[in-house]
């Protein structure tokens, strides 16, 4: 064996150890990865080398060598706020700590659905909800990249899914509502470019048509999901000559700018106007009273997400796609009062 000595700022490579070792690159790769073809004698100098030079393997490199990679690509639609959004915070988190836990490396990919997504390496995809980016999933399955899109029915029969009931979370809320003796039910609807959004005011209609209620184009809001966009929407909501008695709202955090709103013009929650939200965001309990919402419940969506997406990549799962819908749960609290 030969001696070799580097910088603690130059990087002990392969071809180091094949020459402290003095055999090929290839045998050294071999023994790296396990392969049980090598001689002992080769087997023993090349790991006596790897131990001299403390030399550490390349995970990225094994993985391309075996042909497997255990590297789950998070990708999550980029929009203002993301690092404020209770959405995104909970399936980073959910999906986070499940990989973790199935030894699985997570990378966060933030995209503004026009990049191609660097697919090298990469063992498998969770697509944090289809916001104009179908294109990215496509070209995944096409180099035959496991996936899994969340937050999104996706009604192509190759694509693998895990959604929320939004259209029954909705009608569930307005139905409350209606319970409650109240006729004139508005809506605050998120960004209907995404399928959550739609889905919401699609169950809010669907609630008001079941429980014979006019359906009203003057108390429908259509914003961005933005706590801005939500503060103008309650302004004109209640200096209307005829404003609605309750309100749903397509998210918390919306719900809250709708509280304080209220609360600066003078309104009384519930007294003066019963709100529901949907997402059960813990911050929902802080507010001037605590809301009533719809939880969905993320962390189990992102936690089915990657078990599905493990077992995807080890080839265990069936041909056929999987699409699950998980029921959204009604959480009553304060924000409403009966007329």
């Amino acid at each position: 064996m030969v001696r070799i000595k580097k910088s603690p700022s130059e990087a002990i490579s392969i071809t180091d150890v094949a020459r402290l070792a003095g055999l090929s690159i290839a045998t050294v790769s071999r023994v790296i990865n396990k392969s049980p073809s090598v001689k002992e004698k080769n087997r023993f100098q090349v790991q006596e080398a790897i131990k001299q030079l403390k030399y550490q393997p390349s995970s990225v490199a094994q993985r391309l060598a075996s042909g497997k990679s255990n590297v789950v690509t998070l990708v999550i639609p980029r929009y203002e706020g993301i690092f404020y959004s209770f959405y995104a915070l909970e399936l980073i988190r959910g999906i986070g700590t499940l990989c973790e836990g199935l030894k699985l490396d997570l990378l966060l990919h933030l995209t503004d659905s026009h990049t191609p997504l660097n697919l090298k390496g990469v063992g498998g995809i969770i697509f944090a909800d289809i916001i104009g980016n179908y294109a990215q999933l496509q070209e995944a399955l096409n180099q035959n990249i496991p996936c899994m899109v969340i937050n999104n029915l996706i009604q192509d029969p190759g694509v693998n899914c895990i959604s929320i009931d939004n259209i029954g979370g909705a009608e569930a809320a307005v139905d409350y509502l209606v319970g409650l003796n109240h006729r004139k039910i508005a809506h605050i609807a998120g960004d209907l470019i995404t399928q959550a959004a739609a889905q919401r005011l699609e169950g809010y209609k669907k609630a008001l048509k079941k429980n014979n209620l006019p359906q009203r184009l003057d108390y429908i809001f259509k914003t961005d999901y933005s706590r801005g966009e939500a503060r103008l929407s309650a302004e004109k909501l209640l200096k209307m000559d005829d404003p609605a008695t309750a309100v749903f709202v397509a998210s918390d955090s919306m719900a809250l700018e709708v509280m304080t709103v209220a609360k600066e013009l003078g309104k009384e929650i519930p007294k003066d106007l019963s709100i529901v939200g949907f997402d059960d965001n813990p911050s929902g309990l802080y507010g001037p009273v605590a809301l009533t919402t719809v939880r969905q419940p993320l962390i189990k969506m992102a936690e089915e997400s990657v078990k599905e997406l493990n077992l995807l990549m080890s080839n265990q799962a069936k041909a056929k796609a999987k699409k699950t819908v998980l029921p959204a749960e009604l959480v009553i609290r304060e924000s409403c009062q009966a007329i």
